[in-house]
């Protein structure tokens, strides 16, 4: 056999930091966020060591992070007061290409750590269900963390992959590195490179280092094309956008920046309302403060902990502000993605907020999401939460319910796709309604308000489609259900209908609209005692000549409409237009408007015998049937019927009808009583 010899795969180290520093970020202005994130790292393992008694050099320094920009020289310098490097670390670190310190940090902190019971070692304790676990749809539980929960402070950290640092390259043609070490001898070295291949270490001597302190300084003398990083304006925009919430100051020529604190990583019971408020302001830019905050600190499935707050004002998601929603996505307090949709559903954009996790896997840039499983996880957890938010508040503060509907129903009806959350969406919608209560009209109702008002044998939730409740009550289709006191859903928003369709029904009961009802569907229903008195019926030679008028009409009319037909459904009305094919008139008018076909739809046109109007027009046509007024009057009819179904395209005639009937009906008038 022969021999076998095993060798290590060699990389070019050039074209790897080539690779690194011109295609794996995208922005350059994310040097300054990776040199802030490993100086905020730097920090946080100097703390870390002193809560366990450690021994630090400098003991006193404040933990801070220095910017200094040196427009002369054309260098920034960002220096941090944290764990410093040796001499050995800063090979290892720098000179490493992937070697992150901060992972090994971690790893030696965990073979130090005690371990915890494997798998087999319940403790009775352990297996008792946490007292703040919320049971969910899907079958998972979201733990929610106390609000007083401490976190271990190397938990903290951020980097992990050792890439971040090169970065500097897109900006800077050379690099100096200037560290001393929290633990070593004091002394101090220099790393120098200019990101082609090679670097240099070389130890300074007692009267250079004489000034320098604990702590690591990276100084990047910048590219031609890079000097707008020499203006603090600029600096001061990277580190709003990616690293305000640092836990330590960043000062930038000696002025602390970042007032603001990571609010969400706060324990609740610590927090004002006005730092809410203070917050909500600085994240969104309203002058008003928000309607509600949801804080939640979550330990399972997936750990993270978000601030959500619901706006006071309303969005305009459906236009101006649509590609604007989404929550900031955080690692370990560094904004990784702002506005991100992945976290929220379409019917929450409204809301506002962060989410910072400890447990994201990120690619090396952090610029990209590397596994969505972990983000679907916080996605569903947050959904969650968020109805069960909106199910305490709808039970506890109707008042704020309705106010929250009022500004944020019309994004949250589109909940109606979410099959996952169906049954627990489905009770959260408010709709307005025909139902009258003394010192309630106009309130909106839920599904189970209008369940438990419905009348013994009702099988149907009924609705109707109009522009406004008034309009709703004039609907000719709504007659009937006026006089037999059945209470209809008014849909006023383009989505209503879509919801409804998608729901299905509620309750066992299916969702219909009155415009689709048949004669037998209200026959077992009594006339309420108020019901208007209904006209004597056409009797002999009247119902017969009315059948006449009824084909006198269909020829005026003709090929608008496909028929005209008397009707059984009609009391306070004339007539109205129906659909044969089941569609109510506001899903046919959307879906022509999808079809961007503008022509008036043919439908059946019906006609209330009863009527004063058609009991006149009998008689007219009685007395002559080519008489010019019936055409006159039936054209200005069918004008009301298509007004009223939301069609008319040609107003001028039908203003012209209109006038030339009021003039002759105001001469007889006047004629009539000798005027």
């Amino acid at each position: 056999m022969a021999e076998v010899h095993t060798r290590q795969f060699r990389a070019e180290t050039r074209k790897v930091l080539n690779i690194l520093t011109h295609s794996l970020y995208t922005n350059r202005e994310i040097f300054l966020r990776e040199l802030l994130s490993n100086a905020s790292d730097a920090l946080e393992k100097v703390r870390f060591m002193q809560s366990k008694g450690e021994s630090v050099r400098d003991a006193d320094l404040p933990l801070e992070i220095r910017i200094t920009l040196d427009r002369e020289n054309k260098t920034l310098s960002v220096a941090d007061t944290g764990v410093g490097m040796t001499e050995e670390e800063m090979i290892e670190n720098l000179g490493t290409i992937a070697k992150s310190g901060s992972e090994q940090f971690l790893k030696d902190r965990e073979k130090d750590a005690p371990h915890p019971k494997g798998p087999a070692e319940h403790t009775e304790e352990a297996d008792k269900p946490e007292p703040n676990a919320e049971a969910t749809d899907a079958g998972e539980e979201d733990r929610l963390a106390p609000d007083d929960a401490p976190r271990s402070d190397a938990s903290q950290i951020i980097g992990h992959f050792g890439i971040g640092f090169y970065s500097v390259f897109m900006v800077a043609d050379k690099v100096e590195v200037t560290s001393v070490s929290a633990t070593g001898d004091g002394s101090a070295h220099v790393w120098t490179s200019d990101g082609n291949g090679a670097f240099t270490i070389r130890r300074l001597s007692a009267e250079e280092a004489k000034d320098l302190k604990r702590g690591t300084a990276v100084r990047a003398h910048l590219k031609e094309d890079a000097a707008d990083f020499l203006e603090k304006f600029r600096i001061e925009s990277v580190i709003r956008r990616h690293s305000n919430f640092l836990p330590f100051p960043i000062l930038i020529d000696g002025e602390r920046f970042n007032t603001t604190p990571a609010l969400w990583r706060e324990p609740k019971f610590s927090i004002k309302k006005e730092q809410y408020d203070d917050f909500y302001r600085y994240l969104t830019y309203d002058s008003k403060p928000p309607l509600d905050v949801i804080h939640l600190s979550v330990d399972a499935p997936v750990q993270f902990t978000t601030l959500i707050f619901i706006p006071d004002s309303e969005q305009d998601l459906f236009r101006e502000q649509r590609d604007e929603w989404g929550l900031d996505l955080y690692v370990r307090r560094v904004l990784i993605a702002r506005d991100n949709r992945d976290l929220i559903p379409n019917y929450l954009a409204f809301l506002k907020g962060v989410v910072d996790t400890e447990d994201l896997p990120l690619n090396i840039s952090r610029e990209t999401l590397q596994e969505n499983v972990v983000l679907r996880k916080i996605s569903q957890t947050i959904v969650r939460q968020v109805l069960a938010h909106l199910e305490r508040m709808a039970k506890n503060d109707r008042e704020k319910y309705a106010a929250f509907w009022k500004l944020h129903g019309k994004y949250f009806k589109f909940a109606f796709n979410d099959f996952v959350h169906r049954d627990r969406v489905a009770p959260l919608m408010r709709f307005a309604t025909t139902w009258e209560e003394e010192g309630k009209s106009g309130e909106l109702t839920s599904f189970d308000d209008y369940v438990n008002r419905m009348k013994a044998e009702q099988k149907h939730i009924w609705y109707i489609a109009a522009p406004s409740r008034e309009a709703a009550l004039l609907n000719p289709h709504f007659e009937r259900f006026r006089r037999k006191g059945i209470e209809a859903l008014i849909l006023t928003d383009a989505v209503d209908e879509f919801a409804l369709e998608g729901l299905g029904k509620y309750r066992d009961h299916e969702f219909k609209s009155v415009e689709q009802a048949a004669a037998a569907d209200l026959d077992a229903f009594p006339d309420v005692e108020d019901a208007a008195p209904k006209a004597a019926p056409l009797e002999g030679e009247d119902k017969t000549s009315f059948d006449r008028l009824v084909e006198r009409v269909k020829a005026i009319l003709g090929d608008q409409v496909k028929d005209v037909r008397i009707s059984d459904r009609l009391a306070g009305s004339p007539a109205l237009l129906a659909s044969e094919d089941g569609v109510s008139s506001s899903m046919e008018k959307f879906m022509r408007v999808m079809q961007k076909d503008d022509s008036i739809p043919k439908k059946i046109l019906e006609l209330n015998p009863d009527h004063p109007l058609l009991r006149a027009l009998l008689r007219i046509y009685k007395a002559n049937a080519e008489d010019p007024l019936v055409e006159s009057i039936t054209r200005s009819l069918f004008d009301n019927t298509l007004l009223l179904d939301g069609y008319l395209n040609d107003p001028y005639a039908m203003a012209e009808r209109s006038l030339k009937l009021m003039g002759e009906a105001a001469g007889w008038y006047a004629d009539l009583r000798k005027l």
